[in-house]
């Protein structure tokens, strides 16, 4: 396949996806061996960048995909209608940062951290698409854990997590790693404490 069919095959596959596409799948797909794919990527994005386009192609961790630019999105609103999107609230904010630097975390681990209820909160970003389910702890209850998404990395312009810039007096480790087997006994006696509870009605029942 000559290097022309090879960035068509590309480009028709990543627009037409409309969503993020892995990049083995994007090799299986288009039939361009994985390690020469993210030079074709970038070739295509030169090109675009030299005629003015107004799309470009995003990695996203392992994937790709192709988006408007970001400075023709009131053009793109216009056209489609479409409103601005509500900035998300400081608490909002604040928990995607939990979640985001100490990927994948429960619920109770925010809540743990903010010192107040964050059900809510961490339920509406998922509802935008910033966070998602990522599996259960290993521990009494399995909690749900979240993790950052695609629409997360495009949203700030990112490439990868590694790209969040560090926090001012922490250490480079993820906190997670640090926090969690601490955590996890949390939950444990907190899973413990109910199950005694629930044992107790019961036997004043009886």
């Amino acid at each position: 396949m000559e290097i022309k069919e090879k960035l068509g095959a590309v480009e028709a596959i990543l627009f037409a996806s409309g969503e993020p596409i892995e990049l083995y799948r994007l090799s299986e797909a288009s039939g361009v061996d994985v390690g020469t794919l993210p030079s074709l990527i970038r070739l295509l994005n030169e090109r675009y960048d030299d005629y003015g386009s107004g799309i470009t192609i995003k990695k996203l961790e392992s994937s790709y995909q192709m988006c408007s630019r970001e400075e023709y999105a009131p053009q793109i609103r216009a056209a489609l209608e479409t409103k601005k999107n509500t900035p998300l609230s400081n608490a909002a904010m604040e928990v995607l940062t939990i979640i985001a630097y100490n990927q994948p975390v429960s619920k109770s681990f925010v809540e743990n951290v903010r010192g107040v209820d964050s059900s809510s909160v961490v339920n509406n970003l998922v509802e935008k698409g910033l966070v998602e389910e990522a599996g259960r702890l290993d521990v009494p209850g399995r909690p749900i854990v979240y993790r950052t998404t695609p629409v997360f990395l495009r949203t700030f312009g990112l490439s990868s997590v590694s790209e969040l810039p560090p926090i001012p007096g922490r250490e480079t480790e993820n906190c997670e790693t640090e926090m969690l087997p601490e955590f996890a006994a949390e939950e444990e006696a907190a899973a413990a404490a109910a199950a005694a509870e629930t044992e107790d009605t019961a036997t004043d029942a009886e």
